[in-house]
């Protein structure tokens, strides 16, 4: 290796982590050891999933690099002390750092800021007793001269805002619950004055994310509230993500919308349905060239977006890179769909000729109904339409997408279901508790996978695929209330009924799959299909499996504990079924993914064995998020949790274990509890809606 040129072995370097190289790698010889501390590989570092570094290691790390690094990103190391962030300030050369996550304070904050004289970005939390009084005046010194800032709000509060006269970017996260642990009402008055009112003259990108609650999105409009005065002349990027189906207005979205149109240089839009009509969408799209949209659940603009991204409404339809319409020909189940509310082939096969370099794409809830009728052999299927999407990176789709088509004796029930006289009868399907009969497979069409293998010969580079059934909706609380206001029952869609093992062993066909998501598909009868794919797609980092099969029984578990066996490079697994039985069997198929370092077990009526559980700890060394929310009683799962943090907090500095009843009442202060880092990872579907990295999961 020593033969080879510094070049190649510079590059060889940066594949490893910045603790290994200082610590370990350099140590090695004298050549390395000068390689190790190039400027290229020690000006841009990141500690953000270096889950073994503890307080000691870190200070150590900050040290060798406090004349080098300019990017510095701890971002979600919850598990370092405070006092260690103090170390920071040694770096005086960082113009880009980001602490979310991590344990910034009011008072150690202006410290940092003191130190840092050249920072320009700055990214971190703001959370309860946080007070910018509290800040100096060389803290509000380096403030004024930031650029780009990124804050999680966990208070009501404009953090640094008001402070930072020439910011070009604000990134913002809300999530501030609407009650106290406590159970007291959380106020959101904040001060209106000279001083505290935001400024953003200069801004050129705007993102907000919000997680549910009424304090978040009151605190939102406080924050927009200058839009409404003056639309930043440079703006550029501006995305709104509220969850649930009833946004609270913003009367100044129209002004907005019209602005970012007049430039032509809009890159990216997102707002919520109730503040965006037709009009205002086609004044914004109009003459621009957008890299990034999202309509989701607005089945208004449906008719809009089209046009315009079809028919010269957008400069340059080539630029687009990601696009969400997830759930924008959304129908309620209790009325009747027509041929105008599901997603048409035709019309995806030419916007794959319109938007051909589309990366992220992103259809969850909408529906897609292939007839397989002797008058309509012709048809051609949305999933070959979708093929044509060559550079796609990322596909989340609805189960019924796949289906090739229903027969005759099929066709003639789904009729009936839509018969007035049979609907004021039949018995009203309860969300959750539709089951999957095996006779329903013979309604599936011989040649059932030729459309599914259709889109896998054209999406040869597909890294994330998500799958989900109509009806699915998590049952971990976060979330829950926005999901439930929009789900449809389980089993309504025929179409999606006939998705089963047979597609699952088609997905082999994905060489450079990476990520995967199968929720709520009821077809899924033994799980073969399971194991196919996991034989073939040996990459495989990232795995979430939701509600597959019956609700009733788990017939899938010897299938599931043979694809275990197979996921040897699996660094994630989240797992919701009502029955799950984590027994010994399971936990030790589970040993065999060596590399695990994330695993959460979602089951209402589950059960779990302790001694099972410690033993797959001590065999998966990397493990350092153990979730599980299921049956048994509080004093057992308190026993275990308290077990295993006893046992391996010391060697893994950032363990954290959640065993807690999925039932109880207490769960929604626990999970409240988890970092938000991790929270996001077990909140299945709301950070994978097609969207870049680097623009956050909106």
């Amino acid at each position: 290796m020593s033969d080879l040129s510094d070049e190649i072995l510079l590059c060889i370097l940066r594949h490893i982590p910045v603790c290994d190289l200082l610590l370990n790698v350099a140590n090695v010889c004298q050549k390395l050891n000068t390689l190790c501390h190039d400027k290229t590989l020690l000006t841009h570092v990141s500690l953000s999933e270096d889950y073994w570094a503890d307080d000691a290691l870190v200070r150590r790390i900050l040290k060798q690099l406090a004349n080098h690094v300019q990017s510095l990103s701890l971002n979600g190391c919850y598990w370092l002390s405070g006092s260690t962030m103090e170390h920071i300030a040694r770096c005086r050369g960082v113009t880009h750092l980001d602490v979310t996550g991590c344990r910034i304070t009011s008072l150690r904050l202006s410290r940092l800021l003191s130190s840092l004289a050249f920072l320009k970005s700055l990214a971190f939390d703001v959370a309860p007793g946080f007070n910018s009084a509290q800040l100096s005046s060389e803290a509000v010194d380096a403030l004024s001269r930031l650029s780009e800032l990124r804050q999680m709000l966990l208070t009501p509060s404009y953090g640094v805002v008001p402070c930072c006269a020439q910011l070009r970017k604000l990134m913002l996260q809300f999530d501030i619950p609407d009650v106290t642990k406590e159970g007291v009402g959380v106020c959101c008055q904040l001060m209106v004055g000279q001083s505290s009112v935001p400024h953003y003259k200069q801004l050129e990108e705007f993102t907000a994310r919000l997680a549910p609650g009424e304090v978040n999105q009151t605190l939102l409009l406080l924050y927009l509230a200058v839009f409404s005065v003056n639309v930043p002349k440079h703006l550029r990027v501006f995305l709104v993500s509220i969850p649930g189906p009833n946004p609270a207005p913003w009367p100044a979205a129209p002004s907005v919308a019209q602005s970012l149109g007049e430039r032509g240089d809009l890159v990216a839009l997102q707002l919520p349905r109730s503040w965006l009509d037709s009009a205002s969408l086609k004044q914004a799209l109009e003459g621009n060239s957008p890299k990034h949209l999202s309509f989701s659940r607005c089945p208004a603009l449906w008719p809009q977006v089209f046009q315009s991204l079809l028919n010269s409404g957008v400069r340059d339809a080539t630029q687009l890179v990601s696009l969400n319409l997830s759930g924008i020909n959304h129908v309620p189940y209790s009325e009747c769909r027509i041929v105008e509310d599901q997603l048409a082939a035709g019309t995806m096969s030419q916007l794959a000729d319109s938007c051909s370099n589309i990366k992220y794409l992103n259809l969850m809830h909408t529906h897609y109904h292939h007839e397989n009728s002797p008058g309509l052999e012709g048809e051609t299927h949305l999933c070959a339409s979708l093929a044509k999407f060559r550079h796609l990176l990322s596909l989340t789709l609805p189960a019924c997408a796949l289906s090739d088509g229903l027969n005759t004796n099929h066709t003639q029930m789904q009729n009936t279901h839509l018969s007035p006289l049979f609907q004021g009868l039949k018995k009203v399907p309860r969300v959750g508790l539709q089951n999957y009969k095996p006779a329903s497979e013979s309604s599936v069409s011989g040649d059932s996978t030729s459309g599914l293998a259709l889109l896998l010969a054209g999406c040869l580079f597909l890294e994330t695929f998500e799958l989900i059934g109509p009806g699915f909706a998590s049952t971990l609380p976060r979330l829950e209330p926005c999901t439930r206001a929009s789900v449809e029952p389980r089993g309504m869609c025929a179409w999606a009924r006939g998705i089963g093992d047979a597609h699952l062993a088609v997905l082999e066909a994905l060489p450079q799959l990476r990520r995967l998501t199968l929720a709520g598909l009821p077809g899924v009868l033994r799980g073969t299909g399971l194991v196919q794919l996991a034989k073939q797609c040996r990459d495989l980092r990232v795995l979430s499996l939701a509600n597959l099969g019956s609700l009733k029984t788990m017939n899938y578990t010897a299938a599931l504990l043979d694809t275990l066996k197979q996921c040897t490079q699996l660094q994630e697994l989240r797992l919701e079924q009502p029955y799950l039985n984590a027994n010994a069997s399971f936990f030790e198929a589970l040993s065999c993914c060596s590399r695990l370092q994330r695993v959460c077990l979602i089951s209402r009526c589950g059960t779990f064995d302790p001694s099972a559980t410690e033993t797959f700890m001590e065999r998966c060394c990397h493990v350092v998020m153990c979730h599980m929310f299921m049956g048994g009683t509080l004093v057992m799962c308190r026993t275990l949790q308290k077990a295993l943090l006893d046992r391996f907090s010391a060697e893994r500095p950032a363990l954290s274990v959640v065993i807690y009843p999925l039932q109880h009442e207490d769960l929604p202060s626990v999970i409240r509890d988890i970092p938000l880092t991790l929270l996001d990872r077990i909140t299945l579907f709301q950070s994978h809606v097609a969207q870049p990295p680097h623009l956050s999961p909106l």
